[in-house]
């Protein structure tokens, strides 16, 4: 295995973290080649996501002071995701493997040792998964629990407290390349992937400066996008709720002949809205599918690069 390393970190407003980032990441990529683990060559790849402030301007500065530092500007906000793959599929073919992280120093960079070597003990896939979430508000932890289990429950396969903090070989990246889809899910992609895999524990630490990137919004817009990109089961219980319904009608007919006029009177103007409320649900869950479908057909391009910083 070759070990020529290239961390890959999105990057959206992230003017006032990125200079204490690329400190800390620096110390630790000089201190792995030092080590022998990964090779001199190896960079830090620093993604713009059409940010609004100076980010392009801090990733230039840093490329243009240390060659370990490449940069990737895209030419509008494509989103975490898409910007991910962007760095990711930019280096697949000068990189024999990939660590993709977020620039907010949450996820603990001394995890990278392990996923390192636990890529040259022959895993082609290698997990950040938190330790713990005690730090997390009460809703936070509730709300990202019953996601993943959401998910699982539905059919779709990923790895539990995990979120992007990974390492990719190159035949693995190699194999997400083939994978077309515009509405991108990478934590649930990933496992389908197949190869050898193995987790990386670690405690996520508080965010160093700046502001969160997914506020509640946001968080739920990503739930509704893994959950319909990997599931179709949602459409499937529809036709569950559909024979409920009947049976509900059946039942106000049952009442409407046995309990007089008033109850069934009652039991009829519920039953009204909540067929329609239901039908609306209905209408909603499918036109996401039809809206996925839609967008898949088009074809068009997850991101476009305006430009790549890099000296090999």
């Amino acid at each position: 295995m070759g070990n020529r390393l290239f961390v890959v970190i999105p990057c959206y407003n992230e003017e006032e973290v990125l200079p204490e980032t690329s400190r800390r990441i620096s110390e630790k990529m000089r201190a792995l080649i030092s080590a022998g683990k990964i090779a001199e060559n190896s960079r830090v790849v620093l993604v713009n996501d059409g940010s609004k402030d100076r980010t392009w301007e801090i990733i230039c500065g840093l490329h243009k002071k240390d060659s370990l530092f490449s940069g990737v500007n895209l030419s509008r906000n494509r989103g975490h995701q898409n910007a991910l793959l962007a760095g990711l599929l930019t280096v697949k073919d000068l990189a024999d493997m990939t660590i993709s992280m977020d620039a907010d120093l949450q996820d603990d960079i001394n995890a990278i040792d392990e996923m390192v070597d636990k890529y040259l003990s022959g895993c082609d896939v290698v997990y950040g998964v938190r330790s713990s979430r005690e730090k997390d508000t009460f809703f936070k932890r509730f709300t990202a629990e019953s996601f993943y289990r959401l998910i699982r429950n539905l059919g779709g396969e990923v790895v539990f407290n995990h979120a992007d903090y990974r390492l990719l070989s190159r035949r693995a990246l190699d194999a997400l390349s083939q994978y077309g889809e515009t509405n991108l899910f990478l934590r649930g992609i990933i496992p389908m992937l197949g190869f050898k895999s193995d987790i990386v524990t670690y405690e996520r630490g508080e965010r160093f400066a700046g502001e969160s990137k997914y506020p509640l919004k946001k968080m739920l817009a990503f739930a509704v996008e893994g959950i319909t990109s990997l599931s179709a089961k949602p459409m499937r219980l529809i036709l569950g709720l559909g024979a409920i319904m009947l049976l509900f009608g059946l039942i106000s007919l049952i009442i409407s002949i046995a309990g007089g006029s008033s109850a069934a009177f009652n039991f009829m103007t519920f039953s009204i809205w909540a067929v329609g409320g239901l039908i609306l649900i209905s209408l909603g869950v499918v036109g996401e599918y039809v809206g996925k479908i839609y967008l898949e057909t088009k074809k068009r391009p997850r991101f476009i690069v305006e430009s790549f910083l890099h000296e090999d």
